[in-house]
């Protein structure tokens, strides 16, 4: 399958649907940043008593169209309840996304700008997760153009119990899953899995689950679905994935 261009996903509107599901699932919608008259918006739900924090992003990538739909419909769909407390950054790159481009309004690929932070999107982005407690799990939503399954990284510098496995099993009956023995230019751990060099200090650019992993959380996983598929198989595959890694921590 060849992949073909990704269709642009309006920020307004979408960001205007998240606001309406965001009230509806009782969270609160938080204004962290703009550019170029596009709102960053984190959307937040803190329960009370001993639950875990969890973080989830998407919308990184403008040509990445599966990542914030997946997490719009889990919100819609009351997925993220009283089990934790959320904190959801729904569209890190809406110029990216107004354009149908990996890349921002500057042509600069934002998941890569987290350790220099040159970015209007990755500085704004920083300043309001530097408010934030740790996360007990963070989950960056994301497609990948060249793939032929869905894989995953993993991020577990202190060897917490692992997801991964968890949710390549679930996502193998609706998604083909990536095989290869070298992924997205890294070798592969199992099938699907990648577990890559986590130390921060020893990469030159910082994704944003580097960041995460360096500053937040001991625990990330980068999700990526393949673009090639249909958006609903994609979708599908994104919430499969997010949502058993949910019940295993919650």
């Amino acid at each position: 399958m060849d992949p073909v261009k990704a269709a642009p996903l309006y920020p307004s509107a979408y960001l205007a649907q998240c606001r309406e599901a965001a009230a509806i699932a009782g969270f609160r919608v938080e204004t962290y940043g703009e550019v170029l008259g596009c709102p960053l918006i984190a959307l937040t739900r803190r329960t009370p008593g001993p639950r875990p924090r969890i973080y989830i992003s998407s919308g990184m990538h403008g040509d990445e169209p599966a990542a914030p739909l997946a997490l719009l419909d889990m919100l819609a769909a009351g997925v993220f309840d009283d089990r934790a407390t959320w904190l959801l950054c729904p569209m890190l790159n809406p110029t990216g996304h107004a354009r149908g481009t990996r890349e921002n309004h500057d042509g600069r690929d934002l998941n890569r700008d987290y350790k220099d932070k040159v970015s209007v999107e990755a500085q704004s982005h920083a300043r309001w997760l530097s408010r934030q407690p740790p996360f007990a799990l963070t989950i960056c939503l994301h497609e990948d153009w060249e793939a032929k399954g869905f894989y995953l990284y993993e991020l577990n510098p202190t060897h917490r119990p692992s997801l991964a496995e968890a949710m390549i099993a679930a996502v193998e009956p609706i998604c083909p899953i990536e095989r290869s023995a070298v992924i997205d230019g890294r070798e592969a751990a199992a099938p699907g899995i990648i577990r890559p060099v986590s130390d921060p200090l020893l990469r030159e650019n910082w994704p944003e689950a580097i960041y995460l992993r360096h500053h937040h959380t001991t625990l990330s996983y980068t999700l990526e679905s393949p673009s090639a598929f249909p958006l609903k198989q994609r979708i599908q595959a994104l919430r499969v994935a997010t949502e058993t890694a949910l019940a295993k921590i919650t």
